[in-house]
């Protein structure tokens, strides 16, 4: 399957995901909650890019 075709996939059940199962979700509007909503995708991506500069790195 073609690179492309799997993300679309991927998106397409994401959206789907957030369009009927989080309106389920109850999370409260606080500042800490707001940090982490913000602030978790670059933290993930900037440790998703240290693994593999690491791992390009001993290669």
């Amino acid at each position: 399957m073609s690179f492309i075709v799997k993300l679309l996939l991927l998106s397409a059940l994401l959206s789907l995901l957030i369009k009927y199962a989080t309106p389920s979700l109850v999370i409260p509007a606080t500042a800490i909650n707001a940090l982490i909503i913000v602030l978790l995708p670059p933290v993930i991506m900037a440790i998703a890019l240290l693994w593999r500069f690491q791992a390009h790195k001993q290669n």
